[in-house]
């Protein structure tokens, strides 16, 4: 990924944080266990390296869960979807490995819930492929943004197209060369991406906010600073 002039020495949330945050974003997990797939509708609850979920009373994987005394071995695989659409939209897969338990009847009666004790994990992006180890997440966490990162894109992208074509003026004017059509892809505490996308293909941009941001209204002000610095600078030129 490309980054702006300004953002040499900026840290990145680490591969293990990466993780925790899409972990904590998701609503719906596929989990592979004894040789077959198991779609769960459920949100997942970080706790270092032990994942809290749910999953119906009558489902085969609870059910296999129940019998196996000590964990049922099994890998739970997560896709990373750009919320705005783009070409190319997969920002990552992630794929968790440990054993699972169950833990105790949910209130409702009709579900259970359900603990992953994740030993490794392995994350895929289009920049590379990182190893983690289940000590690698117990001290990595989500970030402050991860569960409104889709809103705050899409908002971005449909409410406030003067405001990205603004930010352009902060990149290199040769990335412009080509008009590319310029969307916001990503977000974190450190800074926004933009996927600069032309006929022949895309390069993404990270741009990094003064200061990290720490929730949501605070994201709304380093992307003011940002804005800022790229009214005062003279438009990028396109060729």
């Amino acid at each position: 990924m490309s980054q702006s002039p300004t953002d040499v020495e900026a840290p990145e949330p680490t591969a293990a944080d990466r993780v925790c945050s899409l972990l904590t974003a998701t609503s719906s997990v596929v989990v592979r266990a004894c040789g077959e797939y198991h779609e769960l509708d459920t949100p997942v609850s970080v706790h270092g390296a032990a994942l809290r979920m749910c999953a119906p009373l009558d489902a085969p994987l609870t059910i296999a869960a129940a019998r196996a005394t000590e964990g049922l071995a099994v890998v739970l695989d997560l896709t990373d979807v750009a919320p705005v659409a783009v070409r190319d939209r997969v920002r990552g897969r992630v794929s968790l490995a440990g054993r699972l338990h169950l833990v105790h009847l949910a209130d409702d009666g009709l579900s259970v819930h359900l603990r992953l004790d994740v030993a490794h994990a392995v994350l895929s992006t289009p920049y590379g492929t990182t190893a983690l180890t289940g000590a690698d997440l117990a001290l990595a966490g989500p970030d402050p943004l991860a569960r409104h990162e889709a809103g705050l894109l899409t908002h971005l992208a449909d409410d406030h197209p003067e405001a990205l074509a603004a930010l352009t003026r902060l990149l290199d004017p040769n990335l412009l060369a080509e008009r590319p059509d310029v969307r916001p892809l990503a977000l974190d505490r450190y800074g926004l991406v933009l996927r600069l996308d032309h006929p022949h293909g895309h390069r993404d941009v990270r741009l990094v906010f003064p200061e990290p941001a720490r929730d949501t209204e605070d994201f709304g002000l380093q992307v003011h600073q940002l804005l800022t610095v790229a009214h005062n600078r003279a438009p990028a030129h396109r060729h």
